[in-house]
């Protein structure tokens, strides 16, 4: 009997520091893991591109185009873009000079998507600009493309190349480079 009541003893105090250290946690705050952003919440989230191509051209430089799209309710800033296409890349804008010739010239702050609409890269304006190509890129090939965004998400896409003889701007600044052909 003494035994049993000892254990009826210890099973009761074993109760009650449980319930004890139980209401003890009821008053803590729960912690929370911080929010970190998801796929749903990035720029790149709402952010595509239809019909994008690039110049096809033997050597030296070359250009991408396409129409951005923004699905979301705010503006997206694309900052910079990769491809293995080219060793260099530009976010360029087209410009007139004070001759109101137009000249090329890379944009300031990057492009901006504005929430809900469209900004149009195209030969003669708004354009990603390849120098230093890797190798020739014939009509037909395509070419990878990543773009960054301000907020360090990323859109991935490919452009089909095609032949183009238009837009033969020069360049402003110390870009002293030949105009793609």
């Amino acid at each position: 009997m003494f035994q049993n009541t000892n254990t009826r003893a210890g099973i009761a105090g074993l109760a009650l520091v449980a319930a004890l250290a139980l209401a003890g946690c009821a008053g803590t705050p729960a912690t929370t893991p911080a929010a970190t952003p998801s796929a749903a919440t990035t720029e790149a989230s709402g952010l595509s591109i239809t019909d994008p191509w690039v110049k096809a051209a033997d050597s030296g430089m070359s250009a991408a185009f396409g129409t951005l799209e923004n699905a979301g309710a705010s503006d997206v800033t694309i900052v910079s873009a990769q491809s293995a296409a080219s060793s260099m890349l530009q976010l360029h804008e087209t410009v007139s000079n004070a001759a109101g010739e137009m000249m090329m010239q890379q944009k300031q702050g990057g492009f901006v998507v504005p929430g809900g609409g469209s900004l149009e890269l195209a030969p003669g304006g708004n354009h990603i600009m390849m120098m230093d190509l890797s190798n020739p890129i014939k009509a037909g090939d395509e070419a990878k493309f990543t773009l960054t965004l301000s907020d360090g998400s990323t859109i991935d896409f490919t452009a089909v190349a095609k032949d183009y003889t238009g837009a033969n701007e020069t360049y402003t600044g110390d870009m002293n480079m030949e105009t793609p052909k």
